[in-house]
């Protein structure tokens, strides 16, 4: 099956979000949606999640599911936000790989987070297996465990397609970093050889471009199985798995933080919901101190 992929893509977080559609059908998935964030004033607003909703409302489509591909570190989620805006009748449920728990029980430490914060990843709708199958309509979804960049990572495979995250980009850009805590280069690069195994005309769709060449002008978020074997800077075909841990470690060594990982990460692993208010009616987001 060829399920229909539109991307929307947020360039302030160089985010891209996909609507998988089931082919011939109404039923859809989306995919690692945004909520926008100010960090300079704290503030929320849903512009690039509505821009989905419009989509969705004027293609009449039926949303089956808001799936996470991670805990992301460089944006908030809008699955919450979705989810309402979609109404309780349509039923779309959000879900993320079942390995979330591992950094949720992470981050808690980071963050210092009371003991009312469950780690069992409840504030989630559904926790995915490595191997588990759903539906989008007709469309058959399997999930891929490809940790690495995070330990909770997954891929999901649609057809001919597979939504990926964090672990491939363009293959002029390579391929995602591990510092984050629980991020393993030779864990990410078994990972990446579970999407290269794929057949080499499936289609990739990746949660970011970074357009780093100077001579590529525009976004992009589609490559294939194809592509990245033959070109990816970081992972080509005939790269071992010492030379990619090789490379990976000492480029991650040379990176800054990403600008949201402190606010995002704690509203992620809540699954898209903000810190409890505190008694003055005001939810409150953590900055630790020369900790990352």
């Amino acid at each position: 099956m060829k399920p229909q992929v539109t991307t929307f893509f947020d360039e302030a977080t160089y985010t891209a979000t996909h609507v998988v559609v089931e082919p011939d059908g109404s039923h859809a998935a989306i995919v690692d949606s945004v909520l926008d964030f100010d960090p300079k004033s704290g503030r929320t607003s849903t512009g690039s999640a509505d821009a989905v909703l419009a989509f969705v409302q004027m293609n009449k489509l039926t949303v089956d599911w808001i799936l996470e591909t991670h805990a992301h570190a460089d944006h908030l989620t809008a699955a919450p936000y979705l989810k309402e805006k979609l109404g309780a009748k349509i039923g779309a449920k959000i879900g993320i790989g079942d390995h979330i728990t591992v950094v949720q029980e992470t981050f808690k430490g980071v963050f210092n987070i009371g003991d009312a914060f469950r780690t069992d990843g409840s504030q989630f709708d559904h926790l995915f297996k490595d191997g588990e199958t759903f539906a989008v309509g007709a469309l058959e979804v399997s999930v891929m465990h490809t940790p690495g960049h995070t330990p909770a990572c997954v891929s999901y495979r649609a057809g001919d397609a597979v939504c990926g995250g964090d672990t491939l980009f363009m293959p002029d850009y390579g391929t995602a970093r591990c510092d984050f805590p629980g991020g393993d280069a030779a864990t990410l690069y078994k990972s990446i050889h579970k999407i290269l195994s794929l057949p080499p005309e499936t289609r990739v769709f990746l949660c970011h471009d970074y357009k780093a060449p100077p001579e590529r002008d525009e976004y992009v978020w589609e490559t294939t199985v194809a592509a990245e074997r033959a070109e990816n800077i970081h992972v080509h075909e005939g790269v071992s798995e010492a030379a990619f841990v090789k490379m990976r470690t000492e480029r991650d060594a040379t990176l800054d933080m990403p600008v949201l990982i402190l606010p995002a990460v704690q509203v992620n692993m809540r699954a898209g919901g903000f810190p409890p208010a505190e008694d003055n009616g005001t939810s409150y987001l953590k900055l630790p101190l020369n900790v990352l």
